[in-house]
């Protein structure tokens, strides 16, 4: 069917893995990612609703920043988050979902615990 789009996602399975490697990741650095407030939960949403724009929520913010118009109106946006924590998930080049973290006390936490995440997907990049 020449009108039909075929779009390629992960199994939730691999899914959980990816949660569960990421608290791993966050116990391992002693950073709370799993049982953090309320509002994180919010925020690690968003992250990952950014990233599926196709970059990591750093390289997003990286490219706002040079504009005051940008950095002014996208940050207004409901659901946009232009911190660190938010990666897509690639694989073959094709968004396929993405992945978002928050809750650690740095940005850095956050981002070191969705890399560990996406080292389990075969042929994901993680960058920033």
């Amino acid at each position: 069917m020449a009108n039909v789009v075929k779009k390629h996602s992960i199994a939730s399975e691999l899914a959980q893995k990816m949660v569960d490697e990421a608290v791993a990741k966050a116990r391992e650095l002693g950073v709370t990612e799993d049982g953090a407030p309320i509002l994180c939960i919010e925020m690690a949403q968003n992250k990952a609703y950014t990233a599926l724009f196709g970059v990591s929520t750093q390289d997003f913010f990286n490219f706002i920043k040079g504009d005051p118009s940008l950095l002014a109106g996208i940050p207004t946006l409901s659901r946009v988050a232009a911190w660190g924590g938010g990666f897509p998930i690639k694989v073959n080049g094709e968004v396929v979902g993405a992945i978002g973290l928050s809750g650690a006390p740095t940005v850095e936490n956050d981002v070191e615990c969705a890399r560990a995440a996406l080292a389990l997907v075969p042929d994901a990049v993680a960058v920033d």
